[in-house]
């Protein structure tokens, strides 16, 4: 892991605000506030970037690369919740809770985490009412996104759980039916909540209906409607 803090890769904000759908609605005031006590990290694959009940001092910023974020669960299982992609914001409940994360944090490929201290963000929410919209907002959408999800994992049968997840790969994140899968099949079943061997069977059964091709991490998909259907029948 390497550290930068204000470093060559981050001079200031403002060029990287531009592309965020968040940042690029603040003043330069407002900006200059953001850049206070905010540092830079570069993590490598497999590299933690925030655990699960640790102190939630800063404001997770990915400017690139994907990490996955899970819920460490009883008896050393987890709960794939989502992967996130560069300019993804992630703070969770504990940043007006109880000032802890609630779940972890881990790079799938290299990744560059902009660390922005909660204080400073929480003070240019209150500052900033077009930012403050966008940002509950965005907190609605991802509870939504939950409900979703909760649907999925305790009332669909195993091929619903893995269609729902090929579309959210195809729709949500790599926004194609070819795309090259960056996470694990342990990770399949942990988003899931299917055992790693169930995963694999349902994979190779959707593949043998020739629904999905597979070719080691690249999964195309030449059967989108009938996987939807599958996805909606549960």
């Amino acid at each position: 892991m390497t550290l930068f803090k204000k470093s060559v890769h981050c001079k200031n904000c403002e060029d990287c605000n531009q592309k965020s759908e968040f940042f690029r609605l603040l003043t330069p005031e407002e900006t200059i506030i953001l850049n206070e006590d905010r540092y830079e990290v570069q993590f490598k694959a497999g590299e933690n970037i925030a655990k699960q009940g640790t102190n939630l001092t800063h404001i997770i910023n990915l400017t690139s690369g994907y990490a996955k974020v899970y819920i460490e669960g009883i008896n050393d299982r987890n709960l794939l919740l989502k992967l996130a992609g560069p300019y993804s914001i992630l703070e969770g409940p504990g940043i007006f809770m109880d000032q802890r994360f609630h779940f972890s944090v881990t790079a799938l490929e290299p990744c560059t985490v902009c660390f922005i201290n909660v204080e400073n963000f929480k003070k240019v929410l209150k500052m900033n009412m077009a930012f403050n919209t966008r940002f509950f907002e965005h907190m609605s959408a991802k509870r939504s996104m939950m409900y979703d999800k909760l649907i999925s994992l305790t009332q669909k049968q195993m091929h619903g759980k893995i269609a729902d997840a090929l579309l959210y790969f195809a729709e949500d994140i790599y926004h194609s039916d070819d795309f090259e899968l960056s996470i694990s099949r342990q990770d399949l079943a942990d988003m899931t909540a299917l055992s790693k061997d169930s995963a694999i069977r349902i994979l190779k059964e959707l593949e043998k209906d020739g629904i999905i091709v597979i070719d080691g991490r690249r999964i195309t998909i030449p059967k989108m409607d009938v996987l939807k259907e599958i996805a909606a029948r549960g």
